[in-house]
């Protein structure tokens, strides 16, 4: 769980961590190859590892699963990557276009553990990931009598990645992929009102649609409305500034005026600002076969005859409001419940995702990746994902308990606590050595009570010390009494 090269974690383990002092393993024995070596190691047991994990953290916590979340995200390459299959171009969720990455996918339950993973290549598309997920899915879960929801995200949401999972025998949820715009409300069903994590209100509605036989439901949120009334307003003057300068080039001595260049300039803009561009009407008036002069360094002034752009206008489509949509979506999903706010509920599990990859970026930092071989990269991410094992494990126990830090916090408020080394000689001229851990603080204490464990980890170690080892102590920090 310390993200690190290596190198550096083969010196941390040395220097700054008691790890082989608790697990009773030679200090000596740790090398950065041997870590290279047990990474590649575990990587070969990634399935078994994964389904004993997912199997035994079911029965120590007694959870079932009900309800599956499945996403990707994606980490960058340093470096060029030439000989790479896995390192591809693709878009990139971190705004990382000039180096290549690697895809993670994940199928996590609502407590945050892992039910399978996998390591795609770069360029692999959203869409096309999920049926092998699906079919490797079953095995990795405890035995349950329910089936269970799939939750994900809209650009997985295909009609064929729908049909695919139900024919699997599972039912699903997602951001409908596109807006409803002939939908009735449910006979019976009323207008519910939540709060989101912010306190901000939310109104639920289940409505009917002559799409499919699937159950909508109508998120109506004010602050997302403002939010994208506020982005439709400066996507329109960016848009609006752009014809603008087009129609001022007109009227200008050497500007655009060739019809075919206009065009060039307003599909631009139509690429830039497509949200807006859609409910704008544009009209172009053109002068065919106008003689214009242009020069020629070999030949001088050559005439040609090209169709000229006189006038350019443009307006919102009639009876169209662009605002119509701020702050709607629809949810959409095979479960008949008869409840809004049950499945409002359902479909927030997928921030549990969400949250597992900033803690797999973020906190254990498995972004950017360094290494040269597609084989190391594996390892390395595949031990990335055994540390967020051990991550969450702990932080699922803290959460029952009602402590909500995240684990860079936790680290932080652990490392108050110190294992101390104390050197005194003797009458004798014998080198007497005391190790024992500091006092934890109120904060380290409450995790502790939580975790019911021990506040130290080991009692107060006395030994005598020939003097010839000390040169080689594994502790950095020490302080030195002598006798009269």
């Amino acid at each position: 769980m310390y993200p690190a090269s290596e190198l550096e974690t083969s010196r941390w383990i040395k220097e700054n961590s008691s790890v082989c002092e608790l697990v009773g393993y030679d200090i000596e024995k740790i090398t950065k190859d041997r870590l290279y070596a047990i990474s590649k190691k575990l990587y070969a047991e990634k399935e078994a590892l994964e389904q004993h994990l997912s199997i035994r953290t079911n029965e120590l916590f007694d959870i079932e699963d009900k309800i599956m979340l499945y996403d990707l995200t994606n980490t960058y390459f340093e470096g060029r990557k030439d000989s790479s299959k896995l390192a591809q171009y693709g878009r990139s969720k971190e705004k990382r276009s000039d180096a290549k990455f690697v895809v993670l996918a994940l199928v996590v339950n609502p407590e945050g553990f892992i039910k399978y993973s996998s390591i795609l290549e770069g360029n692999m598309a959203d869409s096309k990931t999920l049926e092998g997920m699906i079919n490797k899915l079953r095995i990795k879960t405890s035995s349950s009598a329910s089936k269970a929801l799939v939750v994900i995200d809209a650009g997985i949401a295909t009609d064929n990645n729908l049909a695919m999972i139900k024919e699997k025998g599972y039912d699903y949820m997602c951001v409908s992929r596109s807006s409803l715009k002939n939908y009735m409300t449910e006979a019976g069903a009323t207008t519910v009102t939540v709060t989101d994590n912010k306190k901000q209100k939310i109104e639920l509605c289940r409505v009917k649609s002559d799409r499919n036989t699937d159950y909508y439901l109508k998120v109506e949120s004010h602050s997302k409305e403002l939010k994208e009334r506020s982005m439709n307003e400066q996507f329109r003057s960016r848009d609006e500034a752009g014809l603008e300068r087009i129609a001022d080039s007109l009227t200008r001595k050497g500007g655009v005026k060739q019809e075919d260049k206009v065009h060039q300039r307003i599909g631009r803009l139509k690429q830039k600002y497509p949200s807006i561009q859609r409910y704008f009407t544009i009209e172009v008036e053109v002068k065919e076969d106008v003689e214009i002069k242009r020069k020629n360094k070999e030949t001088g002034a050559v005439k040609e005859n090209k169709n000229i752009v006189t006038s350019i206008k443009w307006a919102v489509k009639e009876g169209v409001d662009i605002n119509a949509q701020s702050g709607v979506y629809f949810l959409r999903t095979s479960v008949e419940v008869n409840a809004e706010g049950v499945l409002w509920q359902f479909y927030n599990t997928i921030r549990e995702i969400e949250a597992t990859f900033r803690v797999l970026k973020t906190d254990l930092d498995l972004r950017p990746i360094y290494h040269q071989k597609d084989e190391s990269t594996m390892a390395h991410l595949h031990l990335g994902l055994l540390a967020y094992w051990l991550v969450n494990t702990v932080r699922y126990q803290l959460k029952k308990e009602g402590i909500h830090s995240g684990w860079r916090e936790i680290v932080r408020t652990m490392n108050t606590q110190k294992a101390v080394t104390t050197l005194a000689q003797n009458i004798h001229d014998e080198v007497i050595m005391v190790r024992r851990c500091s006092e934890p603080n109120q904060q380290v204490r409450n995790l502790y009570d939580a975790l019911k464990y021990k506040y130290a980890p080991f009692v107060k170690r006395k030994s005598v010390v020939h003097k010839s080892e000390l040169d080689n102590c594994q502790f950095i920090e020490q302080q030195l009494f002598f006798s009269d």
